[in-house]
């Protein structure tokens, strides 16, 4: 295991006559065991960080120790990584067994039976004993997965990198991989980045999440931290599905007044602190309809979603489209005019001009769980 100190990192690609910067002043650190993952969308420089991490990209400046120890001048089998890629990267002639087996086979003095012995342990592990002897060809997508990941643990690494491991799988597969590869990391313990554009998976695996937009880092935090309390209108935006509800609003007084009708009276006036204008930030848990003729967001009904034990309802509120999310017994027709609120305690506010966090959620974060936890069942 090792702590991985990012230090003003900087990768910049092209010639001094038209130069492009992918990763820009990025500090971080990864914690001994920890999983960190690296989220935003494409283009952000989440996967170019981690390969500077991996060393398969010489960085422009900066700096990258493992423990202390400066390896950012090192070539990559110097660093003790091993990497899964979205392609899985599979050797099609050899078996599961040989596949595995190949690094120690390639770069330890051990036996083939001591390989073959890790081997199977490794098998064993990722509950793919019995395939062994088959080729990749016959092999489904997350058995194939889970063969790069044992190609990866075999060679017992201080760090695992992972680019978009899961991208190839469909919804279901996915949902039951992210699950079995936080179980691998914590019972392997090992320090971890990984990288994703989805950030529901960002959200479920992370033990802290790194959110990324055009090169610069714009936040690290658990799930929660990020989600109730982001830093930026970008974050708020990036995080949450179906995302945040934004409206430009004038203030007037204590009175938000935006398109479309919008009108809010605040009871705390000192979030605006002068501003004549805010972007106002609503998630669409926290909208809940309300009886006609009250309300703040008058609005009409666009599409209903119908997801099983909720509904998304899609409306438009003067040109700003709104998404709610509401009991699966709520069904205004489409076409259909309603009134939307919220409370105050989930309202968000930013600076329209530097997009930065006025106002984030308040209130409880967290549940007491220790009357849950017993010692037996």
């Amino acid at each position: 295991m090792a702590t991985i100190d990012i230090t003003k990192l900087r990768k910049e690609f092209g010639d001094e006559g038209e130069q492009i910067v992918a990763v820009e002043d990025l500090d971080l650190t990864i914690e001994d065991g920890e999983f960190m993952v690296f989220v935003g969308p494409s283009g952000c420089g989440k996967t170019t960080t981690l390969r500077c991490v991996a060393g398969l990209e010489d960085v422009s400046s900066g700096s990258i120790e493992f423990d202390g120890v400066d390896v950012t001048d090192q070539r990559a089998r110097e660093r003790n990584v091993a990497m899964v890629f979205q392609n899985y990267a599979l050797y099609p002639h050899m078996t599961v067994r040989k596949n595995i087996g190949f690094p120690l086979r390639l770069s330890t003095k051990q036996s083939s039976d001591e390989i073959d012995e890790r081997v199977e342990e490794i098998a064993t592990l990722l509950g793919i004993e019995s395939l062994l002897d088959d080729k990749p060809k016959e092999l489904s997508g997350g058995q194939q997965q889970r063969v790069a990941l044992g190609r990866a643990i075999i060679r017992d690494p201080e760090v695992f990198l992972m680019d978009e491991p899961l991208s190839n799988l469909d919804a279901k597969l996915r949902s039951v991989m992210r699950t079995e590869l936080q179980e691998l990391q914590q019972e392997l313990d090992v320090t971890t980045a990984y990288v994703t554009h989805d950030q529901v998976e960002a959200m479920a695996m992370g033990d802290r999440i790194a959110i990324l937009n055009e090169g610069r880092l714009q936040q690290v935090g658990d799930a929660n931290e990020v989600y109730r309390s982001p830093t930026n209108e970008f974050v708020a935006g990036f995080i949450g599905s179906p995302s945040i509800n934004l409206v430009t609003a004038e203030v007037d007084g204590d009175t938000l007044v935006g398109p479309g009708n919008f009108e809010y009276v605040l009871d705390d006036v000192s979030w605006v602190d002068g501003r004549s204008r805010v972007r106002v930030g609503v998630r669409p848990e926290d909208m809940h309809l309300v009886e006609d003729g009250a309300g703040s967001m008058p609005s009409e009904v666009t599409v209903v979603e119908h997801m099983g034990n909720e509904n998304f309802l899609y409306a438009r509120m003067g040109e700003v489209d709104l998404t709610a999310r509401v009991p699966s017994k709520m069904r205004p027709p489409e076409g259909s005019r309603v009134r939307f609120d919220f409370d105050e305690e989930d309202l968000y506010l930013f600076d329209v001009d530097t997009q930065e966090s006025v106002k984030t959620k308040t209130g409880e974060t967290d549940v007491g769980y220790e009357q849950y936890v017993h010692n037996s069942v």
